[in-house]
C-alpha cells in the first residue's frame, strides 16, 4: 500500500493491560483498517473475560490471533507470511500454541486455512466475536473451531473494548458496521455483510468513558459513517418500514456528530470513513458549527473518470464530487481532505488516467492513500471484468499520481508555515527525545520542542517550517481548551 502518510501502525502487536488471576496469554496483531484495530480491542475485552493476559512475546503465547484484511493482496500476502511465521514459532517452541484468523480473510478464506492449508486452528468472522469462548472450548477439546455467519444485527455495542496499545490520548469508536454500497473492487460487502448503526446512546456512553479516563480526541469509525442511522435497531435499508415515531426520533451521522460535540465540548473528534454520494450538506454544517469536530475529511473518490466511476459503480460523478468539494471548502475553508485512489482499475485508458490527474489537480488532496488495481475475488470486477491493464501500466500511472499527490501535500502543508495551530500531543517525536509529536484540526502531523508539556495537553504552536508530512514549529503556549 503507497500512502503519502501512514497513519495507522500496521501490524504492530498490542497490550492489554493485566488482568489479575488470569493465566493464559494472547499475542495479538492486527492489520488493515483503522476498524481492524478496534476490532481487536473488543476481543482482547471478550479474551480478557475468558482468562487471557496479552503478551508481546510470541514465544510465550498459548493462543496467537492475526486480525486480517482483505482489500488488497498485498495485505492478504502479508497476513500468510506472518501465519508461516507463527506455525514456525509453533514447531520450534511451543507446539501447544493455538493459532487463529480474524476479520475479513477469515470470511474469505475459511475453508482454505482450517481444511486444505491446516494452517490455524481457529477462524472467526468480524460478526462472530462473542462466540469465542464456545470456539475456544472446541480447539481446547483438539478440534477446529469456525464461525464466520455474518450478522444483521450485531454492532458490538454493549462491549466496553479494552484500550490495546494505547497512548492515552486518542481512542477509536465504532458507530457501524458492513456496507451496503456494492463498489465492484470492494470485499467489504462480502466479508463485513449488510450495514446496521449502533444505538447513539451507547456511542455517548464509551465517549464518556473515554473522557472520564483522560482521553481528549475519539475518531468514530465505520465502512461508510455518513450511512449512519439509528431508528430502533436493524438495517438501514428497511428504514422505509420503521413506523413513524421511529422516523420521527431517528437520529442520522450528523445528529450523531453533533450529538458528540456537544456532550464532551473539550474533547476533539474525527471520523472516517465518508462515501461521497452519501455525504450531505448538514455534516458540513455541523462539522462547521463545532470548534471541537476536526477540519478534516478523508473522501474516497477512487477516479477521475466518469466511466470508470460507473464502471466501480459508485454512484456519484465527477461533477458531483467537485460540487461537494467546493461546498466543503466554502462553509470550512481550512479543511484538509484525503483520498483513495485506484491506478489501472480494468478497461482504464491513458484518458481516464488523465481526467484523475485532473481531478486531482482541481482538489488539490492533503494527502492520499494510493493503490494498484487488484483483482479481489468474489467481487463483481472479478467476476465480470477482465483485468487487462498491464502491471507496467498500473504501476507507472501509480507512481504519477503519488509523484503528484507529494506536489500537492507539499502545496497543503506550506500554506500553514507562520500559523499558530492548536495541536494535542500524542507521542515522542520520531525525529528526537528532545521533540512532541502531536497532529492539528487538519490532521498533518505537528513536531515541536517538548518545554514542560506532556501528552494529552492541547498546545498552540507556530509553525515556522515544513516538509510534505510534517509542520515543525515552536510552541507559544496552553491552548484554550486544557
Amino acid at each position: 500500500m503507497e500512502k503519502i502518510i501512514d497513519e495507522n501502525k500496521q501490524g504492530e502487536a498490542l497490550v492489554l493491560d493485566q488482568k489479575a488471576g488470569n493465566t493464559r496469554k494472547l499475542f495479538i496483531e492486527s492489520y488493515g483498517c483503522q476498524m481492524n484495530f478496534s476490532d481487536s480491542e473488543i476481543v482482547a475485552s471478550i479474551l480478557a473475560n475468558q482468562g487471557y493476559n496479552t503478551t508481546q512475546n510470541l514465544e510465550d503465547a498459548d493462543l496467537v490471533l492475526v486480525n486480517t484484511c482483505s482489500i488488497r493482496d498485498k495485505a492478504e500476502q502479508t497476513v500468510r507470511k506472518r501465519l508461516e511465521k507463527y506455525n514456525a514459532v509453533k514447531r520450534s517452541h511451543n507446539p501447544k500454541m493455538k493459532v487463529g484468523v480474524l476479520g475479513c480473510m477469515a470470511e474469505r478464506l475459511k475453508t482454505q486455512f482450517l481444511e486444505e492449508e491446516k494452517i490455524v486452528d481457529l477462524v472467526v468472522g468480524p460478526d462472530a466475536y462473542k462466540d469465542l469462548p464456545n470456539l475456544l472450548e472446541e480447539v481446547d477439546e483438539g478440534h477446529n473451531a469456525i464461525n464466520v455467519i455474518l450478522s444483521k444485527e450485531e454492532t458490538y455495542g454493549d462491549i466496553s473494548p479494552v484500550r490495546l496499545n494505547s497512548n492515552g490520548v486518542s481512542a477509536f469508536v465504532s458507530i457501524t458496521r458492513g456496507c451496503d454500497n456494492m463498489c465492484t473492487f470492494c470485499v467489504v460487502p462480502f466479508t463485513r455483510g449488510r450495514e446496521r448503526s449502533r444505538d447513539p446512546q451507547s456511542i455517548i456512553e464509551e465517549i464518556n468513558d473515554l473522557w472520564n479516563k483522560g482521553f481528549k480526541e475519539v475518531t468514530l469509525l465505520g465502512q461508510n459513517v455518513d450511512s449512519y442511522l439509528w431508528y430502533g435497531g436493524g438495517l438501514k435499508k428497511d428504514f422505509d418500514k420503521a413506523n413513524d415515531m421511529q422516523k420521527a426520533t431517528s437520529v442520522n451521522f450528523a445528529a450523531l456528530l453533533d450529538m458528540c460535540a456537544k456532550t464532551q465540548p473539550k474533547m476533539r473528534f474525527r471520523f472516517s470513513t465518508s462515501n461521497p454520494q452519501d455525504f450531505t450538506m448538514d455534516v458540513i454544517e455541523t462539522m462547521a458549527k463545532h470548534q471541537n469536530i476536526c477540519n478534516y475529511i478523508h473522501l474516497p473518490v477512487q477516479s477521475g473518470s466518469n466511466r470508470i466511476l460507473k464502471e466501480m459503480n459508485r454512484q456519484h460523478t465527477r461533477e458531483e464530487y467537485f460540487e461537494l468539494i467546493d461546498n466543503i471548502k466554502k462553509l470550512i475553508p481550512d479543511c484538509a481532505i484525503s483520498q483513495d485512489m485506484i491506478s489501472g482499475f480494468p478497461t482504464e485508458t491513458e484518458e481516464d488516467h488523465q481526467d484523475t490527474l485532473s481531478l486531482m489537480e482541481y482538489v488539490k488532496y492533503d494527502f492520499g492513500f494510493m493503490f494498484a488495481y487488484s483483482e479481489r475475488p468474489g467481487t463483481l470486477a472479478e467476476r465480470k471484468m477482465e483485468d487487462d491493464v498491464p502491471e507496467t501500466t498500473k504501476k507507472r500511472r501509480l507512481q504519477e499520481i503519488i509523484e503528484l499527490q507529494q506536489k500537492h501535500s507539499l502545496y497543503r502543508t506550506q500554506q500553514h508555515v507562520g500559523k499558530i495551530e492548536e495541536v494535542l500531543i500524542e507521542k515522542h517525536s520520531k525525529r528526537s527525545e528532545a521533540h512532541w509529536s502531536g497532529r492539528n484540526s487538519q490532521n498533518t502531523v505537528v513536531v515541536f520542542p517538548k518545554g514542560d508539556y506532556k501528552p494529552g495537553d492541547f498546545v498552540n504552536v507556530k509553525i515556522t517550517e515544513c516538509t510534505s508530512t510534517t509542520l515543525i514549529g515552536e510552541p507559544v503556549g496552553y491552548s484554550e481548551n486544557n
